[in-house]
């Protein structure tokens, strides 16, 4: 009687899909498995479990001030419901290709989403918040790959790149910043240092010890430059002495 079975594999990280007369029958979780099929009717599809990862470069866009730029992105999707997945598409072909067709789908999508979402912004709040700018994932995106029976684990913004001209602007608007705020800093630096000479000056001023060290140190200095008398208090009381 097994000429009347089929053996089909499911290989690992991968769900299989048995159809019979065209129809969706059972799936069939990794291994080998013997299917009767005496009328040679059914056909098994196969679709990875794994998430999978799709690399996008070289995009260009129109920023909210009409600079133009490009930028690349990485989306990781997964395929949660095979069944789902394969009642969208003809499947007269291998499933490389109906996986291939997915992916581009997905792109598609997934591109039209990030287009409108930089082209929202100017090109100065994009150079400064690059950093920011990673994840694109949204609710409506994720409700349209999920038609297909997929779910989009992360959509990434991998980089930006900005007209050799629109770079040159912006390395000059950051070296006038950091040159500002340099003589910002000096400015507060002078002022701080004025506000205490003047209270310094303010201290001193009516303060006697002060003045007796003054005078202690303007009496050396002239010392240092010869041989002076000095004659320090009331001459009438050193003349008792």
């Amino acid at each position: 009687m097994a000429i009347f079975k089929k053996q089909y594999q499911v290989k690992p990280n991968t769900v299989g899909f048995l159809y019979r007369d065209n129809i969706f029958e059972q799936k069939l979780n990794s291994g080998y498995h013997e299917i009767w099929d005496w009328k040679n009717r059914t056909e098994l599809f196969c679709i990875p479990e794994t998430s999978k990862l799709i690399s996008i470069t070289n995009q260009e866009v129109l920023t909210k001030d009409n600079v133009a730029l490009r930028f690349s992105f990485n989306v990781l999707y997964k395929v949660t419901d095979g069944q789902k997945l394969l009642s969208q598409f003809a499947l007269d072909r291998q499933v490389a290709y109906i996986i291939q067709e997915l992916e581009q789908r997905i792109y598609n999508i997934v591109q039209l989403y990030i287009r409108n979402r930089i082209a929202e912004m100017d090109s100065e709040t994009l150079n400064e918040k690059r950093n920011e700018l990673t994840e694109f994932k949204t609710e409506e995106m994720e409700k349209q790959v999920s038609e297909f029976g997929v779910t989009i684990e992360q959509a990434q913004l991998k980089d930006l790149t900005f007209p050799k001209s629109i770079q040159d602007l912006f390395a000059k608007h950051l070296e006038a910043k950091i040159r500002a705020k340099s003589e910002l800093e000096n400015a507060r630096t002078a002022v701080a240092t004025a506000r205490a000479l003047k209270n310094a000056s303010e201290l001193m001023k009516d303060d006697e010890n002060i003045k007796f060290f003054q005078i202690i140190e303007t009496i050396t200095k002239i010392a240092d430059k010869g041989k002076h008398t000095f004659m320090i208090g009331d001459i009438n009381q050193l003349t008792k002495k």
